[in-house]
This record gives structure tokens, C-alpha cells and sequence, in this order.
């Protein structure tokens, strides 16, 4: 009812909505209306009352009879509107005599629970209903023994289950136990018989609605929730997916992208493709930011298997030199990765011995796949914690990170050291050709 309409009304004739009485006030009588039974399919009658619950809110009540079919049906249903935020009421049931009585207001949108039976009736499953606590229990047992027929001819050992579950209900009535009501319209109610003074065994809570919880009312579409004010602050929040082609089989993918802030480093871009015809999965990892002004080398000395654990960010310009080894792997040999120390030695691992191709066919010597295969077991070992060694990073780009498990503090086994490009690493970024500052256009008019 609009606010013009009912100001109107309640000008001819006080408020629209009348308190609840006892006494025959023609103007608290029902309004009738014939109506379509959807049982029978012929015509029975509504009933719709506008009336107000005592210490709550005006609520429409409905019921319909079909004189036909003596079929019947009641609802309820908030008569203001969505509250600012959700309510929850908590109520321990103790005494039969004045709990049980309560009255209830269970809207629509309402999640009623028993945490003591792990029994929770949804959201949107049942009617608005304007009851009582035993009318709640009577309701949900009459909703489970709605189809036992069916389920004893079915699935007897499901309708056995579920006749236990039905007994426990109903032994709720003589017993103690929680009631909790969760409505995030915050138009459900749980009567307290003592009001105006406090009821200690109920507890009403209030809450700010999740943007679900908003869509799922109706208040707002989540594809209508608000936007970060730029790109890069709405790319943190979402996983971004593009169209491609596996690298393999050259069939049709999907890469996933998502922007993630690296703690105590700086932000990196993700990139994950998963081909379904092959199965062929692959990832890469790129810096979100800027080329650093300094290089970055980093030196992890391992002493223990848990440095395995780390998590490590190797950029795609990012060498890994292990000196007890005298090895030396180039940037871009396994790409940009993040990973931990332990899937980075893998990697190489793989690269070396597994997809060399060197070891196997024609192009294969046994001297050369007797040392490749040593070199496998070492870095077993290491994996392992059983060799003392060095791993070091050299990033002259400084887009490469390895993670300090005593953060915020000094790593006594890591030393990180920041150090001027040469020409030559200038070279092969492609920076020497690049100028960003004080440029000017000297291309004839």
C-alpha cells in the first residue's frame, strides 16, 4: 500500500493497521475476497487482515478455505519495509509452559535452526507464518512425515532415518533446547512475554547484511554492486578469463588471470591455462608494476627441509645460480613462476633430466646421461635437506622475491643485495632505447 494511500485512509479513519483485541471492533474485521483454490481449481475465499503485533510491527495476515475441497492455506507477510539491518534471535527453550507459547513471526527469508539436532529449515522453503514454537516443531514435522508413504515404499532405510529424526523432534516439546532465528530482512519476531522488562533467555542480535544476502531480497543485483573507483582496484577483486589455445594441441582453451598483492613485496599477475582436450595445465607469472630502478640478487643459504616451504616469485628476467653445484640457469629458461623453493627445484629438475633432450634417442651419450643423472639425485638431496647449499636469485629487473618466514624481522640465512644495472642488462631488458623523461618530439613540422 502506498504512503499516499494509506495517509488517506488513516485520515477517514485513524491508522490502517489495528491493534489486536478481543473485543468485536467492526473495524478490525478481515477483508474478504473470493479467490481461485489451487486444488480444486474452483472458487473459495481470502481473508486478509491488517493488524499490529504487540512490541514489533504491522504484518498483513492471509487465509484461504475452499469450501469445496476444504482445502487451506494461511501466510504472513511483513506489511513494512526491509529493515536497515538483520536480526537474529537466540532462545533457550526451557519451560513449556511460557516458551512453547511464545509467539513467532517467521518471515519469508528467515533460517530457523536447532543447533542441538544439527536441523535448520532454509530460507525461502516455507510460507510466512505467524506461530508459536510448538507450532514451528509441529510444522517441520508435518513437512517430514509429508511424503513417509512414499519413502518407506522407495527408499525404506532413507524413511527409517528420517522417522527417528521426526521422533527427536517431537521430544523437543518435554525438553531443553536452542532456538535460533535468522532473518536478514530483520521482519522476524520472537515474542518476549515479560516486555517491557528484559527476557534472559532470549537474545536478540543485529547484524549488516552481506551484498548475497541484499540480492537474494531483492535489494540490490550482485552484478548492480559497486564497483571499485578504478581498473586496477576492481582487477584485485576479480579472476579475469580470456579465450586461447593450448600451446599443445593447439585446441581451444581458457587462461584465468587474477591480479595478487604479494605480502611485504609487491603486486603480481597470475596466469593459469587448463586444456580439457590434452589435459595439458599450464601458468605463468608476470610483475604487476614497473621495471625497479636497482637489480635485485637474493641468496638463501638452506639449513633446514622447511626452507623448502618458502614461497618464491621468479620473474621471467630472473637467473638461478646454485654455487656448491656450479650451476647457472638463465632468465627465461622456466619462465615466470610462483611457486615455492621445493616446486622450483622440481622445475629444474624436469628440465634438466626429464625434458632434456640430449638424454634420449640419437642425440644421447651414456657420460653425459650418467652426469645429468647425478646431478638429479643432488638435487634430491637438497629437496631432502641433506646437502648445505646456496640458492641464489638475480633479478636485474628486481621483480623476483623470496619469502622471509621471519617477517617483519631480518632472515639471519637470506641476505637480499640491490645493485646498479650494467650496460649490458640495460641491453637485454631493452631500457638503454627506452626514454620516458624529458622527452621531446623532434620530428620536423
Amino acid at each position: 500500500m502506498s504512503v499516499i494511500a494509506e495517509e488517506n485512509v488513516r485520515g477517514i479513519g485513524g491508522s490502517v493497521f489495528k491493534e489486536i483485541s478481543a473485543d468485536n471492533d467492526e473495524d478490525n474485521q478481515p477483508t474478504e475476497i473470493e479467490s481461485l483454490c489451487m486444488n480444486c481449481y474452483q472458487n473459495g475465499m481470502t481473508r486478509i487482515l491488517l493488524t499490529k503485533i504487540p512490541f514489533f510491527k504491522e504484518v498483513i495476515i492471509s487465509s484461504f478455505t475452499c469450501p469445496n475441497c476444504s482445502w487451506s492455506n494461511t501466510e504472513i507477510q511483513s506489511a513494512g519495509r526491509i529493515q536497515d539491518q538483520g536480526i537474529a534471535y537466540t532462545l533457550k527453550v526451557k519451560s513449556k509452559q511460557v516458551d512453547m507459547n511464545r509467539e513467532v513471526v517467521k518471515a519469508d527469508s528467515a533460517t530457523t535452526r536447532i543447533p542441538e539436532l544439527d536441523f535448520e529449515i532454509p530460507p525461502y522453503t516455507q510460507k510466512g507464518s505467524l506461530s508459536t514454537i510448538e507450532g514451528l516443531i509441529d510444522r517441520a514435522v508435518a513437512g517430514l512425515e509429508q511424503d513417509q508413504q512414499l519413502r518407506n515404499a522407495t527408499a525404506p532405510e532413507v524413511a527409517v532415518k528420517i522417522d527417528e529424526f521426526i521422533d527427536k523432534l517431537k521430544k523437543l516439546k518435554e525438553g531443553v533446547f536452542t532456538l535460533v532465528i535468522d532473518d536478514p530482512s530483520g521482519n522476524s519476531f520472537v515474542e518476549n512475554p515479560f516486555a517491557p522488562q528484559k527476557d534472559e533467555a532470549l537474545s536478540v542480535s543485529h547484524y549488516k547484511r552481506t551484498p548475497q544476502q541484499d540480492a537474494q531480497l531483492g535489494i540490490k543485483a550482485e552484478d548492480e554492486e559497486e564497483k571499485p573507483s578504478n581498473d586496477i582496484d576492481y582487477m584485485r577483486n576479480e579472476v579475469l578469463t580470456f579465450n586461447t589455445n593450448c600451446p599443445e594441441c593447439n585446441a581451444p582453451a581458457s587462461t584465468n588471470m587474477k591480479l595478487v598483492q604479494i605480502p611485504h613485496f609487491k603486486e603480481v599477475i597470475i596466469m593459469a591455462t587448463n586444456c580439457d582436450d590434452c589435459g595439458h595445465r599450464t601458468n605463468e607469472v608476470k610483475s604487476g608494476g614497473a621495471t625497479e630502478e636497482l637489480g635485485t640478487k637474493i641468496t638463501l643459504h638452506l639449513t633446514d627441509v622447511s626452507d623448502m616451504s618458502r614461497d618464491l616469485l621468479k620473474s621471467e628476467t630472473c637467473s638461478i645460480l646454485i654455487p656448491e653445484l656450479e650451476f647457472e640457469l638463465g632468465m627465461a629458461a622456466v619462465g615466470g613462476k610462483f611457486t615455492t623453493l621445493e616446486g622450483l627445484l622440481k622445475d629444474i629438475k624436469d628440465l634438466i633430466v626429464s625434458k632434456n633432450p640430449f638424454t634420449c634417442g640419437d642425440s644421447s651419450t651414456s657420460d653425459r646421461t650418467e652426469k645429468l643423472k647425478l646431478f638429479g639425485e643432488k638435487i634430491d638431496k637438497i629437496m631432502a635437506g641433506e646437502m648445505d647449499v646456496h640458492v641464489v636469485l638475480d633479478d636485474p629487473a628486481g621483480n623476483s622475491y623470496l619469502q622471509n618466514v621471519y617477517a617483519p624481522d631480518p632472515d639471519p640465512e637470506m641476505t637480499t643485495e640491490k645493485y646498479t644495472r650494467t650496460f649490458e642488462q640495460n641491453e637485454d631488458l631493452g631500457l638503454n632505447d627506452m626514454k620516458t623523461e624529458g622527452y621531446q618530439d623532434i620530428r620536423p613540422p
